[in-house]
């Protein structure tokens, strides 16, 4: 027989868990990349917002480079985004291995 204490503490869990998501998701995390050269901006559901170029710091005509920088800021900025999700969804679950959550 399930405990109903426990399903009660589930159900708070898992309204916890949409609260922070929709939170997460709403937040936007910054990534950057050479010297900040290259900065974007993402939500929390790694929807890209913006991405500013210093033109006066990088030569226009190094497109490998400038592309190089923008994937390194998009992926510092996603790596945000997964750092606070599993921070956060971390202290509601309280270390509990929930399957499908990360």
């Amino acid at each position: 027989m399930i405990n109903p204490q426990m399903l009660k503490q589930i159900k708070k869990m898992q309204e916890d868990i949409k609260k922070v998501q929709a939170e997460i998701n709403a937040s936007t995390f910054y990534g950057s990349a050479g010297g900040n050269v290259v900065q974007v901006a993402v939500k929390g559901t790694k929807k890209v917002e913006s991405i500013d170029i210093k033109t006066e710091e990088v030569g226009l005509d190094d497109i490998e480079m400038i592309q190089d920088l923008i994937v390194a800021a998009l992926n510092d900025a996603f790596y945000k985004v997964d750092k606070e999700l599993e921070e956060t969804l971390g202290s509601i679950t309280q270390g509990m291995n929930v399957p499908g959550l990360f």
